[in-house]
């Protein structure tokens, strides 16, 4: 069965930072490219960056320059790194591929505010 556990949330004041992990079981990680989404509150959750298989990120032109997204091949976790976070960053942040492939898991609640 495969499993997505996100993990690193929290509140955090403007202009801080936060690393997230999102962790896998039943599966590998590092056979697909993989993403970071968020959904904030009233809104449909989008997609904030991708890694391909060889590496290769795409990020959405909202957190371009702040955000870093990685993989740990032995871990079998892809990270998301966070900086200068601002308040419109708050939302529920999930990984999953790109395409997604797995069901949701419960998300990582990241609150930005002063």
């Amino acid at each position: 069965q495969v499993q997505l556990v996100e993990s690193g949330g929290g509140l955090v004041q403007p202009g801080g930072s936060l690393r997230l992990s999102c962790a896998a079981s039943g599966t590998s990680l590092n056979i697909r490219t993989m993403g970071w989404y968020r959904q904030a509150p009233g809104k449909e959750r989008e997609l904030v960056a991708r890694i391909a298989i060889g590496g290769s990120t795409n990020y959405a032109d909202s957190v371009k320059g702040r955000f870093t997204i990685s993989r740990d091949k032995a871990k079998n976790t892809v990270y998301l790194q966070m900086n200068a976070l601002q308040p419109e960053d708050t939302a529920v942040y999930y990984c999953n591929g790109v395409p997604t492939y797995a069901g949701w898991g419960q998300g990582t609640q990241v609150t930005v505010s002063s």
